[in-house]
């Protein structure tokens, strides 16, 4: 593996822990500050460094030699749209197996965690819909499945750094929904050679999930939706 993946994977994990140190220095710096603001504006600092060390050192992967095979813009485009429909196929039948299957009916604590900080701080939203699909298909699409597939087959290539994927998540509970759109992530890196296609669809699918979990009101929503369904038995039954 090339030098400037695992600087790239250094880069990954130090700005995970970064809020170890840097949340102490940002309460000294803004003491007037909120928790939470703290915690959020630090994010943003360090996950802005860190996505541009990692442009950087991905300059050598973005040459013209290196892209000879991929797809032209028009079929990108495509493929962005299209890629956005095709995890969220993935998503939704593992959410399919996780309740009628497995018993899963909860909502994933992670989006859930994700959610109660934006709403605390809206800036926040930014790590999600941006900065996580662009360091999450860097990483573990790019790097991890990119190198797992030069030595073993797609399905094995995509189960591993899937899997990977799904643990750093550390929300073990929903392993199926992550592994599955690990899945339509590979597939689509692999399809059109080009990293930007998954990272579009992944950003497309949290800002969804973000959008929904702060607009619509979801024990409404299913309420309505049983209601429906209880309408809907009354016909058929009539």
């Amino acid at each position: 593996m090339p030098q400037r993946y695992w600087i790239i994977i250094f880069t990954y994990i130090l700005v995970q822990v970064s809020p170890l140190f840097g949340m102490g220095l940002f309460e000294r710096v803004f003491p007037s500050m909120e928790k939470v603001d703290h915690f959020v504006y630090w994010h943003l600092f360090s996950y802005t460094i860190a996505a541009l060390v990692m442009l950087y050192l991905v300059q050598e992967d973005m040459k013209p030699k290196n892209m000879r095979d991929r797809e032209g813009i028009g079929k990108l485009i495509g493929w962005s749209i299209g890629g956005v429909f095709i995890a969220y196929g993935a998503q939704m039948l593992a959410n399919i197996i996780n309740f009628q299957f497995i018993g899963i009916d909860q909502t994933s604590e992670n989006t859930m965690d994700i959610i109660s900080i934006i709403e605390a701080n809206y800036w926040f939203i930014i790590v999600p819909i941006v900065f996580a699909p662009f360091f999450e298909e860097l990483i573990f699409r790019k790097i991890f499945f990119g190198q797992l597939y030069k030595r073993m087959n797609f399905f094995f290539a995509a189960l591993l750094s899937s899997l990977i994927f799904s643990a750093l998540h550390l929300d073990f509970t929903f392993t199926l929904t992550y592994v599955a759109m690990g899945f339509a992530f590979s597939y689509l890196y692999v399809k059109t050679k080009r990293i930007i296609v998954p990272m579009i669809a992944h950003g497309a699918m949290n800002a969804t999930a973000v959008l929904i979990n702060l607009f619509v009101d979801i024990e409404d929503l299913e309420r309505r939706l049983q209601e429906l369904e209880n309408t809907a038995t009354i016909l058929i039954g009539g």
